[in-house]
């Protein structure tokens, strides 16, 4: 696998850690260790990827993602040491792909980075109108993969991110059946799962904002708990 990395983090250790072995999976690495010169690195040279610390000086991690993502559409995997429930939910809601917890082992960040982009490749690679999946219709809602959004049995169309749409339709294309958090992070992710169950419930969590009446009561996106998560039958997937 080949592409371009932009790894930005202010720790020395952490460009030292990851750098050799990405360059062993073929990568080529470009470094930024501030805010200002990860804006200004990704914005020129555009890469395939980008791994961004949270805790950057000057623009911190989620505003680098935040200004980027008004022209950039490469994945964002955050690095923090900050691994509280409301982090994850806030780099998400900015725009960030993944959140990668420090410290982590190396391998899982670069089997992470490998998925992202092998998921984001096959997606350009059916990116033409005529070849977009058909729109999934289960439990009143309505998924439009190609418009990565969602119709709710309103008729309002809420937009998803890539990862809120990948896990919404593994759940939707088999409703009523129940789904570990494991089985969801490997279908939606498409990356082998470590135990961290926090990427799962964020995202669910932010999904139910988007299609639940009342997030606090789901309907739809339901936890059966102990097991997993399902989503309500509403008379099967078309």
């Amino acid at each position: 696998m080949e592409g371009r990395i932009l790894l930005a983090d202010d720790e020395p250790d952490i460009h030292e850690l990851l750098t050799p072995l990405l360059q062993r999976e073929g990568f080529a690495v470009a470094h930024a260790y501030t805010g200002t010169e990860a804006i200004d690195q990704a914005r020129a040279s555009q890469p395939d990827l980008m791994l961004l610390d949270v805790m950057l000086p000057g623009f911190d991690g989620f505003e680098v993602c935040r200004e980027l993502r008004c022209t950039c559409t490469f994945p964002i995997l955050f690095l923090s040491a900050r691994g509280e429930e409301i982090d994850k939910l806030l780099g998400l809601g900015v725009g960030g792909d993944d959140y990668i917890t420090k410290p982590f082992s190396a391998a899982e960040a670069v089997a992470r980075v490998k998925a992202h982009l092998r998921r984001r490749r096959q997606f350009d690679a059916v990116e033409a109108p005529y070849a977009q999946p058909p729109a999934i219709h289960t439990a009143g809602l309505t998924i439009d993969a190609g418009a990565a959004e969602v119709r709710l049995a309103d008729g309002r169309a809420v937009s998803l991110t890539a990862r809120e749409l990948a896990l919404l339709q593994t759940l939707a294309r088999a409703p009523g059946r129940i789904f570990t958090k494991k089985q969801l992070y490997e279908a939606a992710w498409d990356s082998p799962w470590f135990g961290d169950d926090n990427t799962v419930m964020v995202t669910i969590r932010r999904l139910r904002e988007k299609v639940e009446t009342d997030p606090d009561r789901p309907e739809l996106i339901l936890t059966i708990r102990g097991l997993g998560y399902k989503l309500a039958n509403g008379g099967g997937a078309s």
